[in-house]
């Protein structure tokens, strides 16, 4: 909130009405001896203008890089009126909604923001939120187990161009459950999973894990990765970039039948990029699976009279259900990322979107013809890509990215401590907010590192 709007008396009646005679007096619990008495690094008091002068100063000591990093988080323009509304004290100070007396304009809004998600994803059903795509990995494999009656495995089969962070997200959250998350090597020279090198005779598996686009920017073969997978008997968990879905098919109609389960990162729609997060994740499914699926559901009815309104429709919590049968996943951050993203969807619109990500593309796409005429760049793969590629240098590209920082640049994401057989590889990223010049820039300073 830009300001606290409470006086003195405003407190004093508080404080009257709840029976305690100062604030210090509702943390009485705290033991003295752990109370601090003396704060001497801290001013008295400063003006509004000397705080944010301040503050102001300390964001400033971040600078603003010209960012061509992706690998899971990226740049796109959010519209003024997203956070304009977001941060109203209605959305802004709400608790999640996972009680009974939840707001009907809060429960709409999830409402909402899950038709949107469906939508994209061409699934039936979708959650109210997860903490972030890494851990909405993680529950879309737990919950995998849990929906496939055909497999007793616990075995899931991942593609090692799946994010790494969301593969150590997933198996730190799994591991203790008896849950083996087997790597399904890429063609090196290609930076996908081919469909050809897939075992005739994998086994008893419960689920395929399939990224669209994969981590290096690629697109998989996901009609013949679904497919082979359901051919035994294993589910699909589709991970998939949201705003790519504005161009490429929606999980819901990979191969014959569609994956079963799309999870992913809603960072792109309105969330900045904001030193690590907060971020949100989402989750969709197919509607038999919708009772395995964790968070909360909101759902439309009518009353009494005939009104319409807006009740939450499955929430699998402990404490409305059996513990043993919980599929618990406590969301408290789609309060207010999710309000921003729903925001976010409701004005630019499906061909908002869908411009986004034509110029993400178009842009990715000047960026890696300009890198291939760079002396000391070679692009490592030649797959079709959306907003990210990879480059190999022939300088050490931690060398690289930290010349380049000099320059004002975020030069990209280093692979060399996950994909060391890639060598001096480079994962860079541009999106709609990158100008002809910007490119041109980050060009010609590559082009003076790489010669000097």
């Amino acid at each position: 909130m830009p300001y606290i709007p409470h006086t003195d008396n405003d407190v004093k009646e508080m404080l009257d009405r709840i029976g305690v005679s100062s604030i210090s007096d509702l943390f009485d619990e705290i033991p003295v001896e752990l109370k601090q008495t003396q704060l001497n690094d801290v001013p008295t008091r400063a003006s509004e203008l000397e705080v944010n002068q301040h503050m102001f100063d300390c964001a400033a000591q971040d600078g603003t890089p010209l960012c061509f990093a992706g690998g899971g988080a990226y740049e796109h323009h959010i519209p003024a009126a997203v956070w304009e509304i977001a941060t109203r004290g209605e959305f802004y100070s709400a608790y999640t909604p996972y009680q009974a007396e939840a707001s009907q304009g809060t429960l709409q809004l999830i409402y909402e923001y899950q038709t949107m998600l469906t939508s994209l994803t061409g699934l039936d059903v979708s959650n109210a939120s997860l903490y972030d795509g890494a851990s909405g990995l993680a529950e879309a494999i737990l919950m995998a187990i849990r929906a496939n009656r055909k497999s007793k495995s616990k075995r899931i089969l991942v593609p090692k161009t799946v994010n790494p962070v969301y593969r150590k997200t997933a198996h730190t959250i799994v591991k203790n459950q008896k849950i083996s998350l087997e790597t399904l090597e890429y063609d090196v020279t290609k930076g996908y999973i081919d469909p050809a090198s897939l075992p005739a005779e994998p086994g008893d598996f419960a689920a395929l894990v399939i990224p669209q686009p994969n981590f290096f920017g690629s697109l998989e073969d996901v009609d013949a990765l679904t497919d082979w997978a359901h051919s035994h008997n294993a589910l699909v968990i589709a991970v998939v970039n949201p705003m790519s879905l504005a161009l490429l098919k929606a999980p819901g109609e990979w191969g014959s039948n569609g994956a079963d389960i799309a999870c992913g990162e809603g960072q792109p729609f309105g969330i900045p990029l904001a030193s690590g997060g907060p971020y949100f994740g989402f989750m969709c499914c197919k509607q038999q699976h919708a009772r395995q699926l964790p968070g909360r559901i909101v759902g439309r009815t009518v009353d009494l009279d005939g009104n319409p309104g807006f009740t939450l429709t499955l929430q699998a919590r402990e404490q409305h259900i059996r513990r043993s049968k919980a599929t618990s996943n406590i969301c408290t951050n789609q309060g207010l990322m999710v309000t921003a993203a729903t925001i976010y969807l409701s004005i630019m619109g499906f061909e908002g979107l869908k411009q986004t990500a034509i110029e993400s593309h178009q842009n990715t796409k000047y960026l890696k013809e300009a890198l291939q005429q760079v002396n000391g760049v070679d692009a490592v793969f030649q797959r079709p890509f959306f907003h990210e590629i990879v480059i190999k240098l022939s300088k050490p590209v931690e060398q690289v990215i930290e010349e380049l920082a000099e320059a004002n640049i975020v030069a990209g994401v280093s692979l060399i401590k996950e994909f060391p057989e890639l060598d001096e590889a480079l994962l860079v990223c541009a999106t709609e907010t990158k100008t002809k010049q910007d490119i041109d820039y980050f060009i010609e300073q590559l082009t003076a590192c790489l010669s000097s």
